[in-house]
């Protein structure tokens, strides 16, 4: 499945908020050598139950927006 995440570094706490648009999700990390997509990939796995590595950023690596891919969700 893949979805549209809008991105907000360096937040409070990490956490991810379904919206009409699609999802926003808050991340801890600043956005520096790529932490804070790191961080998205850890939030979505444990949010969706997936691995790690089933989750790919396909659009907007260096965004706040961007398109994600998940395999093997329920």
């Amino acid at each position: 499945m893949e979805i549209q995440i809008k991105v907000t570094p360096n937040a409070n706490k990490n956490e991810l908020i379904k919206t009409e648009a699609g999802y926003k999700a808050r991340i801890q990390c600043p956005p520096v050598d790529g932490k804070a997509n790191d961080a998205l990939i850890k939030l979505l796995s444990k949010e969706f139950g997936v691995a790690k590595n089933s989750i790919e950023i396909i659009k907007g690596k260096t965004s706040r927006n961007k398109m994600v891919l998940i395999r093997d969700v329920d």
